[in-house]
């Protein structure tokens, strides 16, 4: 059973960003938790990431720094070549350890550290990507009694991220991209 929301994290690779474009202007402004978006994606010195959501939500959208106190009502993208990890419910840091599955930042990293501190009030929903990043990360939200949620692979522009997901942890719910936004909006605090 769903619990109080406090947390959402939406990790995601390939063919995720157009995901994201559809459900984010679709989220309501009122959302009383923090939302992070952990994707995979080369650094750049000039990262628009956050400028190109802002402009398809009401919301917030910040770039995640070390130390940065968390916000309802705001998107925290996490930047490239770094691991975000969470101090506490308030506060999340940086880490520039080795890369997991290839990637940093790494979902698995971002979902197994909220697993630890928000436990059964965080929300995990993981979208399209060609590698397992993820996965691991789900079991242990699903571990500490968190609600898991993956892209429906049948609509996923790369099909093995989610695919795996279903294969490996027993998913809550399994979505597809017109019905996230309506879930998003249902969870409370």
């Amino acid at each position: 059973m769903l619990k109080a929301t406090e947390i959402l994290l939406i990790g995601g690779s390939a063919g995720s960003l157009t995901v994201l474009l559809k459900v984010l202007p679709q989220l309501n402004n009122d959302i009383s938790f923090p939302i992070i978006i952990i994707l995979h994606r080369k650094p750049h010195p000039d990262s628009i990431l956050n400028t190109l959501l802002s402009n398809y939500t009401d919301l917030e959208v910040c770039e995640a720094e070390d130390k940065m106190t968390l916000k309802s009502k705001c998107i925290y993208v996490v930047p490239p070549d770094y691991h975000l990890l969470f101090e506490d419910k308030h506060m999340v840091s940086l880490d520039s350890s080795e890369k997991l599955n290839y990637s940093r930042p790494s979902i698995d990293v971002t979902f197994q550290s909220a697993a630890e501190v928000f436990q059964e009030n965080a929300v995990a929903l993981l979208l399209s990507g060609a590698n397992a990043d993820g996965v691991e990360g789900l079991q242990y939200i699903k571990q500490n009694n968190g609600f898991t949620v993956v892209q429906d692979p049948e609509t996923a522009e790369v099909d093995y991220m989610p695919r795996q997901a279903i294969l490996q942890v027993k998913i809550d719910h399994v979505l597809r991209p017109d019905q996230m936004a309506g879930f998003v909006n249902r969870l409370y605090k």
